[in-house]
């Protein structure tokens, strides 16, 4: 196995397609949801990615195939006065996971991340995705929490559409 991480970079057509199609493959699992990416999302994320200047990512290859993916956006810590990195998503093939290349693309955001100064990495994982959850555990995440007798943050959403 011959693993290669690489920065995506937006202006180049293999790095653009495998970015659609790894977020299509991660958007039809279970815990992405079921449904694949939308046409909106199909036709114009690439070109909304290019006017974000707190976005990058990381695309791994197995022999010359796009095997996974790793989106980050940057944010701010207003208690640390420092920026933070926040991975939006980690997608790994099916047929390739178990073989370290999550790990590999962690490491390259938290590598960029260090770059960045930043002062921590977020994420947001499924409660019952017992085997990611394992994963972020493993490489050093872990429930945020201000003071434990208030309890852990829990990620809330509202939909706007």
């Amino acid at each position: 196995m011959s693993l290669h991480i690489s920065p995506l970079d937006l202006h180049e057509p293999s790095h653009t397609s495998a970015l659609i199609d790894l977020l299509d493959h991660y958007a039809r699992d279970p815990m992405g949801g079921g449904t694949g990416l939308s046409v909106h999302a199909r036709t114009h994320l690439v070109e909304a990615l290019r006017l974000r200047a707190d976005y990058f990512a990381h695309l791994a290859w197995l022999e010359g195939e796009a095997v996974g993916l790793i989106n980050c956006f940057e944010g701010f810590s207003s208690f640390a006065a420092r920026p933070l990195l926040n991975v939006h998503d980690l997608a790994v093939r099916r047929e390739h996971r178990g073989k370290g290349i999550g790990r590999a693309l962690l490491a390259a955001a938290e590598a960029q991340a260090r770059a960045r100064g930043c002062c921590k990495l977020t994420l947001e994982v499924l409660d019952r995705n017992a085997v990611a959850m394992s994963a972020y555990l493993g490489f050093g995440f872990a429930p945020y929490a201000l003071d434990p007798a208030a309890g852990s943050a829990v990620f809330l959403q509202k939909l706007l559409d």
